[in-house]
Formats: structure tokens, sequence, C-alpha cells
């Protein structure tokens, strides 16, 4: 595994945030603006906004990985949980180890804060992702529904 490096994103990296996340978008095919890519860059700029965001640094400090992640309130267990919302690697990086350290520096928060879980969903023919996260974390038997208002 390479030396990989993660660091919340800062001004200096926005070019090479917005190429990664570009990337993610397409991965998943959904049409992303200049405008939305500079909104999420705002949230997780602000430290008041609940979503925060990570990158991948390679050996050289180039960026090769994002997460992006943030709390959200499980009222049956009456906690604090994690939903890590994006997580994309550069294709040529992957392989790396960066989204293993990116998953590990989540939980690395998740656990200095309190939150006793971290979740994320992907799609089912993610598999190359998933062989990833299958040796992370427990692959649960949820089903997930998305109602547009």
């Amino acid at each position: 595994m390479s030396e990989i490096t993660i660091v919340p994103p800062e001004a200096a990296h926005r070019p090479d945030w917005e190429r990664l996340y570009a990337g993610y978008a397409a991965f998943y095919q959904v049409e992303q603006s200049a405008e939305m890519r500079a909104r999420v860059w705002g949230w997780i700029q602000d430290p008041d906004h609940p979503v925060e965001g990570q990158l991948a640094l390679d050996a050289a400090g180039s960026p090769i990985g994002l997460t992006h992640f943030r709390p959200y309130s499980r009222p049956l267990m009456a906690s604090t949980g994690c939903f890590l919302d994006d997580l994309f690697v550069d294709p040529a990086a992957r392989g790396s180890g960066a989204a293993q350290a990116l998953i590990e520096a989540v939980a690395e928060i998740a656990r200095q804060r309190g939150w006793n879980l971290v979740r994320w969903i992907t799609k089912e023919d993610n598999y190359r992702a998933r062989a990833v996260y299958d040796r992370l974390a427990r692959r649960t038997d949820w089903v997930t529904y998305d109602l547009t208002p």
C-alpha cells in the first residue's frame, strides 16, 4: 500500500476536489453542474454546516480520493451516527489503499465524537468498491427506498 495522507480540503485543493467530485458524479451517472459543486464546496468549507470532507493525498501530496460525511440522529438507538455520503478514488489510484484510508479516517472522527456507527450505501453492481467495504464493515440486510416529494 502506498503512503496515503488524509486531510480536510483546503482552498488550494479545490481544483483537484472538483475533478474528483465530477468523476464521482460521472461514475453514478448524475448530472452535476459547476453551481452544484460550488454549493457542496461551500458546505465542506463552512464549519457550521454538518457536511464535512476529507481528501486522500498520495505520497507526492496530490489528491487522489475524497469523502463527504455528516452526523445523523438515530432515535431508536438514542444516539448519533455518521453517514458517509460520498466516497471516490481516482481510477488511476484504485488499489492504493486510499478508499480504506478514507473510511478509517471517518471512523476515527466518529470515535472521537462519540458517534456509534458509520453507515454508507453503494450500488449493487459496484463490485470493486464492495470488495473493500466487505473487508471493513458489515453489510446490512436493509432495503433502501427513495421518495421524491
